[in-house]
């Protein structure tokens, strides 16, 4: 029989509220039972409690995690300004942790989160979907074989919507910081330039960020990484100017190709196998990439696959059973986080 587990929520309704729906990351693990969720926002507790049939609901989330003793809480507020205190809570108490991105809001704060889970043992993974996609492992083997010979270059941007420039780096470039170490590993350098109204950011743009992020500024950002292996990543946004459909993912550019990712656990994922990566010139169309392989039909059907949250659930109890970092643990977290 399975282990059997625990689990508990922590939400911020009006600060982030459940994230991208966080609250349900343990649905159809018949191994995991929700035992209880904490909200400081009366209206949104009685919501979810309604919503999952809990009994037990506190406004206090130590409260919740001392009484129910959860081997797993999901820390699901989108906003970040909390994010350290509550995942320390958790791992102080030896709990378990999946939690929404980005990981919290600067590298002290992520090394003592990281100190507070290696003190209890505690397993943690960030919700960076695609971090668990079938499809960028099957990306990753196409490049290790040199089916699409030397990667050049790693292109992301943001939604670059009216969060563009600093906000849209916090939001949505964290997923793209992921993504690029995923496939790429760690960058060794950062050179970057950010502005604010076609000036270069001082003190006195200087705001108090959206979502809990901190003192933020800059309406345009355009950061360069120096890669293992020579090549360069890059990362922009500029905000008011999002395209339609929006540009927000990844691509890489190779010596023999392009290859674009875009997020998510089963994410759309494409390929254009032509050295002059103009299709114009070459005549050749984009291939989809599947967890197979190139213009291969997708094998994979299971629905477990195309849930946002599931695979990184199976990994986080895996990672608990075998005593082993999840693929998109802490240090992958604080990574991204260095990035930023």
């Amino acid at each position: 029989m399975p282990k059997q587990y625990r689990a508990a929520v922590i939400g911020r309704s009006g600060h982030g509220d459940y994230g991208h729906h966080l609250d349900e990351a343990f649905d159809g693990f018949e191994n995991i039972e929700l035992v209880a969720v904490a909200d400081d926002n009366k209206m949104g507790l009685a919501a979810m409690a309604k919503k999952h049939n809990l009994s037990k609901a506190y406004a206090d989330y130590r409260q919740m995690l001392d009484e129910t003793k959860p081997d797993i809480v999901a820390i699901c507020a989108r906003w970040i300004d909390q994010h350290r205190d509550m995942a320390v809570a958790a791992a102080e108490r030896g709990i378990h942790i999946y939690m929404e991105k980005p990981f919290c809001r600067d590298l002290a704060e992520a090394d003592e989160i990281i100190a507070a889970c290696e003190r209890t043992h505690a397993k943690l993974a960030i919700a960076h979907p695609t971090r668990y996609s079938p499809k960028v492992a099957a990306v990753k083997r196409l490049i290790e074989d040199g089916r699409f010979g030397k990667v050049l270059e790693y292109r992301g941007r943001g939604k670059e919507d009216r969060r563009g420039g600093g906000e849209d780096l916090w939001v949505l470039g964290t997923h793209v910081m992921d993504m690029i170490r995923t496939v790429g590993g760690h960058p060794l350098w950062c050179f970057a330039n950010v502005t604010e109204g076609g000036e270069l950011v001082g003190k006195e743009h200087v705001r108090d960020g959206a979502e809990g992020i901190g003192p933020l500024a800059g309406d345009a950002l355009h950061a360069t990484y120096g890669m293992p292996g020579g090549a360069m990543a890059y990362f922009s946004s500029v905000r008011d100017t999002a395209g339609n459909p929006t540009r927000f993912g990844l691509q890489i550019y190779c010596s023999h190709g392009i290859i674009e990712i875009l997020e998510g656990t089963m994410g759309p994922t494409v390929c254009l196998r032509d050295r002059s990566w103009s299709p114009q010139r070459s005549g050749k169309e984009w291939q989809e990439i599947t967890s197979a392989g190139f213009d291969t039909p997708e094998p994979l059907s299971e629905p477990r696959y195309f849930t946002r949250h599931g695979l990184a659930i199976e990994d986080l109890l895996s990672a608990i059973e075998g005593n082993r970092e999840p693929q998109g643990g802490m240090y992958e977290a604080r990574g991204a986080t260095e990035m930023i």
